[in-house]
């Protein structure tokens, strides 16, 4: 597997943790009124956001190469 394929994978997968924490953290505040719980479900879908603009700026800057 090539580095730039590894790369793409690991935020792929950073993704969907991301949300997946952000899901449950909005779970956690509705269950237990917990404003922690809250801004950690937020951060995650903010993260989630960044993330894939990451991934989307990466993949038009590495467009051209086929391997690291």
């Amino acid at each position: 597997m090539s580095l730039k394929a590894f790369h793409i994978l690991f935020v792929s997968v950073s993704v969907v943790l991301a949300v997946g924490f952000g899901f449950w953290g909005i779970r956690e505040f509705r269950t237990r009124a917990d404003s922690t719980a809250l801004t950690l479900g937020v951060a995650s879908f903010a993260a989630a956001v960044a993330l894939l603009i990451y991934g989307r700026w990466f993949l038009r800057k590495l467009r051209k190469v086929d391997s690291l």
